[in-house]
C-alpha cells in the first residue's frame, strides 16, 4: 500500500485522476471510472445538461461511491470566463475543487499562462481548491504555488497527442523545486508513461484520451491503475542509482582459475 495522496487538505488513496470526455458512451465512461479506482474525476461544464437529466453525466458520477468531482473550465478563453465557469461548476457539483483550464487556441490547445495565473489568483481568493493545467514551466509552477494553488498540473505533451512525457526535462525542474503536488496532465498514451511519471516523483497523473480512445477503455483503465500503483511503489522503494559502467551482481572470485 502506497502513501495517501493529499490535495487541499483532502486525502485520496488513488493517484490516478480520470477525465470523462471522448468516451463512446456514458455507460463506458462510468465503467472505466469504476475500473480505474480513481477518486478524483474531472467533468467539463459543457457536458453538464441541467435541462435534460437523461443526458447529464453529473448525476451518475456523483452516485459512484468514493468519487470527488472536479469541474473543469475547459472552453474558457480567458480568466473572466474561467472564473464564471468555476462558480457555476461549484454550484452544480457542490465540490470545492476546480481544474483550471484555459486554452484559447484550438489548433494546439496549449494553456495560456497569463490568463491561467490571473484566474488562479481570483479562484484561490474565492476559496476554491485550484488545480491549474499549465505548460511545463518551472517559473510559472512556482508562481502558481506561491499564490495558493493546491497543486500544479504541467502537461506531458499536447492534449490528446499521445506523445507521452515530451516535457520530461522541464518536469524534473518543476519537481526539484515544487512545494505542492505535481500532477502530469495531458499527452500520456501508455500505462508505462504513467508509471514513469510516478517513478520520477510526480504525485499523480490525469488521464483521459489514452483510456477513452483505447480499444477497450475499461481494460485500459485497469492497466493505468496498475501502472500508477507500480510507479509509486517503485518511487517509495527507492530506485537503484544509475551508473555509467557495468557492475557485477555477484562478488568476483578466483575459483575458476584455481
Amino acid at each position: 500500500m502506497t502513501a495517501p495522496f493529499t490535495l487541499g487538505g483532502h486525502e485520496f488513496a488513488s493517484r490516478l485522476m480520470l477525465g470523462t470526455g471522448k468516451f463512446s458512451a456514458a455507460a463506458v465512461m462510468l465503467n472505466a471510472v469504476k475500473a480505474s479506482g480513481a477518486q478524483l474525476v474531472t467533468v467539463a461544464l459543457r457536458r453538464i445538461n441541467r435541462e435534460r437529466r437523461d443526458d447529464d453525466i453529473l448525476g451518475p458520477l456523483a452516485e459512484l461511491p468514493g468519487i470527488t468531482l472536479v469541474p473543469n473550465t475547459s472552453g474558457a478563453m480567458n480568466a473572466k470566463e474561467a472564473f464564471k465557469a468555476a462558480l457555476l461548476g461549484r454550484e452544480l457539483s457542490r465540490s470545492p475543487f476546480v481544474k483550471l483550464e484555459i486554452h484559447p487556441n484550438p489548433h494546439h490547445l496549449l494553456p495560456d499562462p497569463i490568463e491561467t495565473y490571473e484566474a488562479a489568483r481570483l479562484l484561490v481568493k474565492e476559496g476554491f481548491i485550484v488545480l491549474p493545467y499549465m505548460q511545463a514551466d518551472p517559473v510559472l509552477a512556482k508562481r502558481l504555488a506561491d499564490i495558493g494553488c493546491a497543486a500544479v498540473m504541467p502537461l506531458g505533451a499536447a492534449i490528446g497527442s499521445g506523445r507521452g512525457l515530451a516535457t520530461l526535462e522541464m518536469l524534473k525542474y518543476i519537481l526539484r523545486e515544487s512545494t505542492v503536488p505535481v500532477i502530469v496532465d495531458a499527452g500520456l498514451r501508455a500505462p508505462s508513461e504513467a508509471a514513469a511519471a510516478l517513478e520520477l516523483g510526480c504525485d499523480a497523473v490525469l488521464v483521459n484520451s489514452a483510456i477513452a480512445a483505447a480499444g477497450d477503455p475499461v481494460a485500459m483503465a485497469r492497466a493505468f491503475a496498475s501502472a500508477v500503483r507500480a510507479g509509486r511503489e517503485a518511487r517509495e522503494a527507492g530506485l537503484m542509482a544509475a551508473r555509467d559502467a557495468a557492475a557485477p551482481t555477484s562478488p568476483l572470485t578466483s575459483f575458476l582459475q584455481s
